[in-house]
């Protein structure tokens, strides 16, 4: 059935919770539930989704995020390829961490939530592992689940293909009324009606903007699931934004939540890996031996308000943490480790404690290195929208953002100027004042934004 209406956002006042309902007694019905991140992403991306189960009374150690050591899928799935994985090594981490997860909780089944390509592992777990016994519910946001592409004209051998071995295979009828979902575990999609980068008919947002990719905004919908649409959700909205968690909740639990904003905590404890690349390849492996320092900055000019408020070199798990933050403070995370450039990382302040802000420093690009200052805004949880989202870049619109459909979660500046200076970014409601460190001495600025 489609659901093209939005769940409201707030309910009546009667269902309001306090700001402390992250501190709810612990109920045994409250199911373990497993976030499982899209293609190049970390547990990371699920942190406000997290946030707002917590907001909603869910025990914080009944929620877990997978962070698949490599993130990236194989252009050819049968190929291995550097710092890539087959599907077969994606749902065999995920099966890992349902049996450490089902251990530590003694949970007989789990919740499954998957981004993008994490729906496959999902999808591929319950149907040819041992999912069907262990799962209740799955729920697939922004799945290509009929291809990103649906033709031999391109990469046929590769698993975002609809065509090719993996999907062809994922999607044969099952049980006696043939569906694409497996029979006794509850599946929700959830998809944009039109503003999905990955359900287009045509391939720009995959570099071949003349392929006709036979696919449609219909594409993440299974046959035999609950199928969500929100409208104007961009390909991170269908997972990351308070919309797709209202449908989340609903699902799980048969009523809508008490809540779609963040309940704020007065002791914020932060902890995250520091994660590197393989070649050119983003990985969720640790880096070794990185020094982190965080410091308090003054939110109107980013300026350091005094010495490091923490300090860490990392070891063998990369973990930075753990550090107690202020509330209400804004932050400047500094990254330095061999190969990477000395990364600056300014965010808003954290509203609640997490175990998954995780860092990953930035290298210099040849493109770069003329410039005095590097300086990118990076949005998280969603895509950089023109005529959708409220945004400036140091007084300008953010260059390379591209109109229609949004595609692109970064905009860079590449600065021609002396000495250092405070510069702004804004998003929405969210304003980040960063300082521009020198490039010349291997410097790169990130404006991060996460709400």
């Amino acid at each position: 059935m489609e659901r093209r209406h939005f769940v409201s956002l707030i309910a009546a006042a009667s269902l309001l919770v306090s700001a402390c309902a992250g501190d709810a007694p612990r109920e045994s019905s409250y199911a373990p539930i497993i976030f499982v991140h899209g293609q190049g992403g970390t547990a990371a991306q699920w942190t406000n989704t997290i946030w707002r189960f917590e907001s909603n009374g869910w025990p914080r150690d009944r929620l877990f995020a997978l962070d698949t050591a490599y993130p990236l899928a194989r252009s050819d799935d049968s190929k291995p390829q550097e710092g890539r994985t087959s599907t077969a090594q994606h749902t065999a981490q995920l099966a890992a961490e349902v049996e450490r997860v089902r251990t530590l909780t003694r949970a007989q089944q789990v919740v499954l939530v998957g981004f993008s390509r994490g729906g496959y592992a999902v999808r591929d777990y319950i149907r040819n592992g041992a999912g069907k016994s262990t799962v209740s519910r799955a729920i697939l946001s922004g799945t290509p689940n009929h291809g990103v592409w649906s033709t031999t004209e391109y990469l046929p051998g590769s698993e975002y293909n609809g065509t090719g071995p993996f999907l062809t295979a994922l999607n044969s009828p099952q049980g006696a009324d043939g569906l694409e979902v497996t029979p006794g575990v509850a599946f929700m999609t959830i998809r944009s009606d039109s503003q999905d980068k990955f359900a287009q008919p045509e391939g720009r947002w995959i570099g071949q903007p003349k392929l006709r990719t036979n696919v449609s905004s219909e594409g993440p919908a299974l046959r035999g699931a609950e199928n969500v649409v929100i409208p104007g959700a961009d390909h991170a909205q269908t997972a990351l934004g308070p919309e797709a968690f209202i449908h989340m909740y609903r699902f799980i639990t048969g009523r809508p939540p008490a809540r779609a904003e963040i309940a704020p905590e007065q002791r914020i404890v932060l902890n995250g890996k520091v994660n590197g690349f393989l070649g050119a390849a983003a990985t969720n492996l640790p880096v070794r031996d990185a020094t982190v320092e965080i410091f308090e900055v003054a939110p109107q000019t980013g300026e350091r308000l005094g010495p490091p408020a923490h300090r860490k070199v990392t070891g063998a798990d990369g973990m930075w943490g753990p550090f107690v933050a202020k509330p209400g403070v804004y932050y400047e995370f500094v990254i330095q480790a061999d190969g990477y450039a000395i990364t600056h990382i300014y965010r808003s302040p954290f509203p609640r404690s997490s175990q998954i802000v995780h860092l990953r420093p930035s290298r210099l690009a040849d493109g770069d290195k003329g410039a005095t200052s590097v300086v990118a805004m990076n949005r998280i949880s969603a895509y950089l929208g023109l005529g959708r989202d409220r945004m400036s870049f140091d007084g300008m619109i953010p260059p390379g953002i591209a109109p229609g459909v949004p595609g692109e979660t970064t905009s860079t500046l590449r600065l021609k100027e002396q000495p250092m200076r405070s510069l702004a970014a804004e998003l929405n409601d969210e304003r980040i004042v960063v300082r521009t460190w020198p490039a010349k001495e291997n410097h790169y600025v990130r404006a991060e934004f996460h709400y």
